[in-house]
């Protein structure tokens, strides 16, 4: 499955605000149905240097490539990570493949 990424401000404000929200211990993950599935990660400057907000991005960018053929419509996808002494790539894999299954139900 192609997944695209969510880019303009006006399409994550959208899924933002009429998205169905998912929270789990690491993150909140917010879910659109759309035509096709598209993906952003917002990390915000409370989570450290811009070293530590790459590193976050790229884990949860990693964990949903991981667990979106596990999505069985398009969605547009924004996931929000909580703060947290440590983050690890297992971590958010595990509690995305929670948001989903919590998502079907």
């Amino acid at each position: 499955m192609k997944v695209k990424s969510l880019k303009k401000q006006k399409e994550i404000v959208t899924v933002l605000k009429t998205g169905k929200r998912v929270y789990t211990a690491t993150l909140t993950a917010v879910f659109l149905r759309g035509e096709e599935t598209r993906f952003a990660v917002c990390v915000g400057k409370k989570f450290g240097k811009s070293v530590q907000r790459n590193r976050l991005k790229r884990l949860l960018r990693e964990a949903f490539r991981s667990e979106s053929p596990l999505l069985d419509a398009p969605f547009s996808v924004l996931l929000i990570p909580k703060p947290a002494k440590e983050y690890s790539y297992e971590k958010f894999r595990r509690d995305l493949a929670l948001a989903l299954s919590k998502l079907r139900h």
